[in-house]
């Protein structure tokens, strides 16, 4: 289970990479809604609130660098990023570009600076990760 994955065989490692990448879809989408434009807190108030809470950031964020560290310590660092950082932002870039125009003026800003965010973080998580292999691995 914590075997080198580069060197298992093709369908294990290609399986475990691919699920790996699904969780991480998962997380994203049930973490996170959807639709993350504003609404009012109640019919033709001024103040709006987002559906996003800090528990599902929090949610998300522990799910993705447990899954940076595993893979960290099994596979290489970009695939690491690739597999763990990809999917989320994927599904983050469809979700801003899913809004209006005067909605989302400044998404790609926006999304830009969480994709790096995610990015670093996973890549810190997984190089820590990767200080714990075996010295011949």
């Amino acid at each position: 289970m914590l075997t080198d994955l580069p060197g298992s065989p093709p369908l294990r490692r290609w399986l475990t990479r691919a699920l790996g990448a699904a969780l991480a879809a998962a997380a994203y989408l049930l973490c996170l809604p959807w639709d993350l434009r504003n609404r009012p807190e109640t019919p033709g108030a001024i103040n709006e609130t987002s559906p996003v809470t800090a528990l599902g950031i929090t949610a998300l964020a522990v799910s993705m660098l447990s899954l940076a560290a595993y893979f960290g310590f099994r596979d290489r660092l970009g695939l690491a990023l690739l597999l763990v950082a990809g999917p989320p932002a994927t599904l983050m870039y469809a979700s801003f570009d899913s809004h209006p125009a005067p909605d989302a003026a400044v998404w790609p800003l926006a999304w830009g600076f969480f994709v790096l965010v995610m990015g670093a973080g996973v890549l810190a998580v997984a190089g820590f990760a990767r200080l714990f292999r075996d010295a011949e691995a």
